[in-house]
């Protein structure tokens, strides 16, 4: 029997053979070795993919290896439901989440009821992050019922709305929930809803259950056109629609940082080709806004230039100006939201660093970055709701453990967290509970509240869980390293021929190498501004080729490699191009000296 793209792509603890080794900053875990074949082939067998078939579905992705709509529950019932209410003129709310996942997943099917039925009654909401928080709330429902909704559609929450969803049921409107995020382990504890479309409901048998909210919205879209359509084969226009919407599929799903494999990796691939191609003016406008005009639109374009500029306006205003940019904006419009998202995101720049710099003096103050506590917990007045979040990614980085920070603000705090591989959040959030007024979420990230009273034995319990949960040898920063190489494989030809292993992200991380005794061809040199980047001349022992290899944030620990020292380098492959001409230029991951 086949395995799932899923297995293939396995982590390093999963995989045959580990190698360990203990480099400058980090534990290298390599996963396979030099034993043969092409860098692509050797990669791909470390990551567990060796079956002809397997390899080729991995480098000629197709949109044909998209699992059926219908095979997620209650969609179907979902679509008849919002098609039958678009026809009829009924009124139709999509409620979307404030980040990149639910203003894309909101646009979604916003666009596509616009196509089916271009006088369909659609409206949007989303709660506003610091006033209403995340996901569906009772007055919300009702706000919607007293204005005429007769079917709300949540998308990228919701699964967890007992009481709203019991509201709606009160109101008359017929709520229909979409979501990702962790379900409840039985169909009785879900909400009453009119129908629950989630990949991972405990009754459902859809074969992948790692779509993001967006990608779930584009799987109801897609159902939507066919049901309208009265075939699997829908028209030319509706097939050009339907790929297009992939682009705004591909910027949550790259956002939410949900596994880049099995359907959410060909939804990146052949969404990230057609977001330079968009009919979405505010997209464009995005795009020209964010810097990336003649720029290769990439999973790190959408990661570092995109999708904080969406986030943004949600973290620190409100999100439906994202979502006015990616439906309703055009011409100067979309050119003045482009902008103002770009200035609210050097806000909130500004403001990370302030809280990041405060919380790193905090926890190593209270012992929060060593041995003996094993998690960040932290809250303070003055930090802003919405950045507490990624602030906590910035440390999960630095200190490899998982991080909470919440923001007190009359006798309540509120905040978010975020964690590291194989120490599930939600889960460990869950064991606490007794301390919290909310809390939800999945493995890796989570939101949370409690009574400003109860935050000491909020983080004490916390700590206690993360300190039986994971050991010393879990916080060290580790690099999983796919293979070895040589100086001289790493050319631009084989460079091009491991990006189609990608898109790279969670789940399908970057091809790492280990390039063992390459020599120094010259010493080490600093660049960029500031001094502070690392420039590296290396060459294998015998070899003919001199690689510059590029250190980012390196000279400080690297300015005294000298000419002809022999070193030990992790090294991500990687091409750089200026005035038409490609160079190798591998990134440097880490390294030893011998």
């Amino acid at each position: 029997m086949e395995r799932p793209l899923t297995e293939q792509l396995i982590d390093s603890h999963d995989a045959p053979t580990t190698t360990t080794i203990r480099g400058m900053t980090r534990l290298w875990s390599v996963r396979g070795g030099g034993s043969g074949g092409s860098l692509v082939d050797r990669v791909l067998s470390a990551r567990g993919v060796t079956d002809p078939e397997e390899i080729r579905a991995i480098l000629n992705p197709s949109m044909g290896a998209l699992h059926d709509p219908s095979l997620i529950p209650d969609l179907d019932l979902a679509a008849e439901r919002i098609l039958r209410a678009a026809k009829d003129g009924e009124r139709i709310v999509i409620y979307g989440d404030y980040d990149v996942d639910g203003v894309t997943a909101s646009s979604i099917l916003v666009h596509t009821l616009r196509m089916i039925a271009p006088r369909a009654d659609v409206g949007t909401y989303i709660p506003h992050r610091v006033e209403e928080g995340y996901g569906l709330n009772v007055e919300s429902i009702d706000q919607l019922a007293d204005e005429g909704a007769r079917v709300v559609v949540s998308v990228d929450c919701g699964i967890t709305a007992i009481d709203p969803a019991l509201r709606a049921k009160e109101r008359g409107i017929d709520l229909i929930i979409t979501d990702h995020h962790n379900p409840p382990e039985t169909i009785e504890e879900m909400p009453e809803a009119f129908a629950v479309v989630h990949p991972r409901r405990p009754d459902s048998g859809y074969p992948f259950g790692e779509l993001c909210g967006a990608g779930v919205a584009f799987k109801l879209a897609w159902r939507l056109a066919t049901l309208d359509q009265g075939s699997d084969r829908v028209s030319n226009a509706m097939r050009g629609h339907l790929v297009e919407m992939l682009a705004l599929a591909a910027l949550g799903t790259i956002a939410d940082v949900v596994p880049l494999v099995d359907e959410n990796r060909i939804i990146a691939r052949f969404g990230l080709s057609m977001v330079r191609k968009t009919r979405i003016e505010g997209m464009s406008a995005l795009i020209e806004a964010s810097g990336l005009g003649s720029d290769k639109i990439d999973t790190e374009a959408v990661g570092f230039r995109l999708a904080p500029r969406l986030n943004a306006i949600g973290r620190l205003g409100h999100a439906r100006e994202a979502l006015e940019l990616l439906t309703e904006a055009r011409g100067v419009r979309a050119q003045e939201l482009a902008h103002r998202l770009s200035m609210v995101n050097e806000e909130r720049r500004a403001m990370e660093r302030k809280i990041l710099d405060q919380a790193i003096e905090l926890a190593e103050e209270q012992g929060m970055t060593g041995n003996d506590r094993r998690a960040i917990v932290l809250a303070q007045e003055d930090w802003h709701p919405g950045v507490v979040g990624i602030v906590c990614s910035r440390l999960v980085d630095r200190y490899a453990r998982p991080a909470i920070l919440m923001t007190k603000s009359e006798g309540r705090c509120k905040g978010s967290g975020r964690s590291i591989e194989g120490y599930n959040l939600h889960g460990a959030i869950g064991s606490c509970a007794e301390h919290l007024t909310s809390f939800g979420g999945h493995d890796m990230a989570a939101g949370l509240g409690c009574k400003e009273s109860s935050f000491e034995s909020f983080a004490q319990a916390m700590i206690e869980h993360a300190n039986s949960a994971l050991s010393p040898d879990d916080l060290i920063r580790k690099v999983t390293i796919d293979t070895d190489a040589s100086v001289d494989e790493l050319d631009v030809t084989t460079i091009e021929s491991l990006e189609t292993i990608g898109p790279f992200g969670a789940g399908n991380p970057r091809v790492r190498v280990l390039v063992e005794g390459a020599v120094l061809d010259r010493d080490a040199a600093p660049f960029g501004k500031g001094a502070k980047h690392l420039s590296l001349f290396v060459k294998d022992p015998n070899g003919s080729r001199v690689a510059r290899v590029i250190g980012w944030d390196w000279f400080d620990r690297g300015q005294s490699l000298r000419r002809g020292q022999p070193v030990d380098l992790v090294l991500e492959p990687a091409v750089s191009r200026w005035n038409g001409r490609a160079n190798p230029e591998p990134v440097l991951v880490d390294l030893r000296v011998r």
